[in-house]
């Protein structure tokens, strides 16, 4: 799967979201460039904007720029963390249509760009195909229509359109996708290989950075902390202060007990980006750290953050429900993960929707999620896991011991707080034989 027809280049798209910016579910939330980069991006979008809008003065009827300006919106929007950017690109991609409603792929694509971005992904693959009726060459709309298909558990639909994606354009964009939907079915040395010939061609920093991360993540979920570490400090000599980075390297630092790096690395992420995903995140460690109350803060502004998405057109159940679960809150967990499951059947849907049941005290109910999450994501630690802990609570010791070892056997490493009870947990069992 994924013949390389072409040369391999490496360049981003003026608009990044079609870029990697838009790969949802890649190894985490992708978050903006380092400050200087950051600032360098955000002067190109708002001189990007600015140019739109004194074009559309002059010639209001001009769908492309119509386009242009809800792309470059929907971008400002992803690099400041600031939903409220959405509407406006509605706005103006709507625009674009109502001046061209016939034989406009580009507003169109500007629309599943900006549906994916509101994780409405049923919406965002109508778009793309749409799109693709009157351009079956546009390599972004099948960026677009692999991102929805992925996280809609839709894998080989997802994999064919990366696969016209990387015919057509075979750059950086298209290389991590084929690199995540490798890595999803449990292909992880060719998933690294398709981010090293990337990371070969890459001149620009940014570039550079992003294929060290996107490494660095690989390494991490094998459990080999040196070469994740090492990934992660090149990558911060060619872009210091990488956001992406960063995280990578606090990941690194609490799994080795560090965590007042890891803490200070947190901190400035969530300072940066203030995602509700961020922000968990640096909560998580917190409590690790034995700073509720500290954690108790980043949890409350995670939960104003996520209403801040909802309110600007977004939709994200998921996050509601993993909320709920680090807040307690089993019974909305459940309600929020099972909402979220009828939206799309995605592995990380069904892993939160069994962790919910389980909180609620439903075992025998979260054990079918965890098995679909385990199945459709066999290489993932955190989901065996899962699973033995059902298994475990259901009284199957021999499901429990084989999951447990499997998670051993992926990656020791897969969660600062849950690999040391997982350790215990196998321990005691394979004690008990």
């Amino acid at each position: 799967m994924f013949p390389m027809r072409r040369a391999v280049t490496v360049a981003l798209a003026a608009i990044a979201l079609l870029a990697v910016g838009a790969i949802f579910g890649l190894r985490g939330t992708p978050a903006p460039p380092a400050p200087a980069a950051a600032v360098v991006r955000a002067d190109r979008l708002a001189q990007t904007v600015s140019q739109a809008q004194q074009r559309l003065r002059k010639v209001p009827r001009d769908h492309r720029t119509w386009a242009e300006l809800g792309l470059a919106y929907v971008e400002q929007a992803r690099v400041s963390a600031d939903p409220s950017r959405y509407p406006m690109a509605e706005a103006a991609l709507r625009r674009s249509l109502s001046v061209r409603p016939k034989d406009n792929p580009d507003a169109l694509t500007g629309l599943g760009a900006l549906a994916n971005a509101r994780h409405d992904f049923t919406a965002a693959r109508s778009f793309a195909r749409e799109a693709l009726k009157i351009n079956t060459f546009s390599a972004d709309a099948y960026g677009v229509l692999a991102d929805a298909e992925t996280q809609l558990g839709r894998p080989a639909e997802a994999t064919a359109a990366i696969q016209h994606m990387l015919d057509l354009r075979p750059g950086l964009a298209a290389y991590a996708r084929a690199s995540y939907d490798l890595e999803q079915r449990g292909r992880l040395p060719e998933a690294a290989g398709l981010m090293r010939r990337a990371l070969d061609a890459a001149v620009d920093p940014a570039d550079v950075a992003f294929c060290r991360t996107q490494l660095g993540d690989l390494a991490l979920a094998q459990g080999d902390l040196k070469s994740a570490g090492a990934e992660y400090a090149a990558g911060l000599a060619a872009a210091p202060d990488y956001q992406p980075l960063l995280r990578g390297r606090a990941r690194v630092a609490a799994a080795t007990g560090d965590l007042g790096a890891a803490v200070a690395d947190l901190r400035a992420i969530a300072a940066r980006t203030p995602t509700p995903e961020t922000l968990m995140e640096y909560a998580s460690v917190l409590r690790l750290d034995g700073r509720e109350p500290d954690a108790t803060r980043q949890l409350t502004l995670a939960q104003a953050a996520h209403r801040v998405f909802v309110a600007n057109g977004g939709r994200d159940d998921l996050t509601a429900a993993q909320l709920a679960l680090a807040t307690g809150d089993a019974r909305e967990a459940v309600a929020a993960a099972r909402s979220e499951w009828r939206r799309r059947p995605f592995a990380e849907v069904a892993d939160v929707l069994a962790q919910s049941l389980h909180a609620a005290g439903r075992d025998r109910e979260a054990l079918p999620y965890a098995t679909k999450a385990t199945t459709a994501s066999p290489h993932n630690a955190s989901y065996a896991y899962h699973r033995a802990l059902i298994a475990l609570q259901l009284g199957d010791r021999a499901t429990a011991l084989t999951e447990l070892r499997r998670t051993r056997s992926l990656n020791p490493y897969f969660s600062p707080t849950d690999a040391p009870n997982a350790a215990r947990a196998l321990s005691a069992l394979e004690a008990q034989r």
